[in-house]
């Protein structure tokens, strides 16, 4: 008996710009996406929660910052600007981590929403005093579930060698990494994908991926909206692949694939 393939399809950065939210929505409402982390610090923040209370199917996360963009706590100071930035401020003691991320979490609680899930944006809780953060968040607020950034092994596609040799050289991470979070009884998913395909996904990724999908749960990490104005003004290197990506999950083929494989769609909301 082969065993049940669960993916759980989540959008980061709701809440970075409309034109991203409408695209989330989009992709909810005609494609396979099923989950969405929200930016608490992002322009478009009040919008995507008023989106999100307005669509219950999507499931709700935190999109956890540390680096871009201003903090939640007064003075509202710029956070640093890239994760090399975020270690020179670590180390200098320059930064609350906990207390500016308990304070994003506590702006989309204060939304009327609840997270199931927390993801960072960059993928900052690799660092350890991070994690050890996130962790302590998911104990004192139940939100039990947190993204393990390591893909799943797969077919390398069109996806550069630079970025997959990075993907796997981050797995010496992985145990401390899972102990962390067991020890504050914090979950993942039994796999994930995303990290190095991300910039890079179209139909023919999206469908590659789904072959590859291993049993048990997954969690697929995307970043579709649609392309506007807004967007290209907007300090992020994903623009036009946003709306690359939307294309890729509202496309036929990609519920087709699903079919044809016997891949059931959840959010975390359905896992055990």
């Amino acid at each position: 008996m082969i065993a049940q393939r669960l993916l759980i399809v989540n959008a980061d950065d709701f809440g970075f710009t409309r034109d991203v939210n409408e695209g989330i929505l989009e992709a909810h409402h005609r494609g396979i996406l099923t989950a969405t982390t929200m930016m608490a610090n992002g322009a478009a923040f009040e919008h995507a929660a008023t989106l999100a209370r307005k669509t219950p199917t999507l499931d709700i996360g935190c999109h956890l910052v540390l680096v871009g963009g201003n903090s939640i706590l007064p003075p509202h100071a710029p956070l640093p600007i890239d994760v090399k930035s975020l270690l020179g401020a670590l180390a200098r003691g320059r930064i609350a981590i906990e207390s500016e991320l308990d304070a994003q979490v506590r702006r989309i609680l204060d939304a009327g929403l609840r997270p199931t899930h927390l993801d960072t944006h960059k993928h900052t809780h690799l660092l350890p005093p991070v994690l050890a953060a996130v962790a302590r968040l998911g104990r004192k607020y139940a939100i039990p579930w947190v993204r393990r950034p390591f893909d799943f092994p797969r077919h390398a596609g069109q996806v550069p060698l630079l970025r997959r040799m990075l993907s796997r050289g981050l797995g010496f991470l992985r145990p401390k990494f899972h102990r962390v979070l067991e020890e504050h009884g914090c979950r993942t998913t039994d796999h994930f994908a995303g990290f190095s395909i991300t910039g890079y996904l179209r139909i023919a990724e999206l469908l590659a991926m789904l072959r590859d999908l291993p049993p048990g749960s997954t969690e697929f990490m995307t970043h579709p909206g649609f392309c506007t104005a807004e967007l290209m003004a907007a300090p992020t290197r994903l623009k036009q692949q946003r709306q690359q990506e939307l294309e890729a999950l509202t496309s036929p083929e990609a519920r087709e694939a699903l079919k044809q494989s016997g891949i059931r769609l959840a959010s975390y909301r359905d896992l055990p």
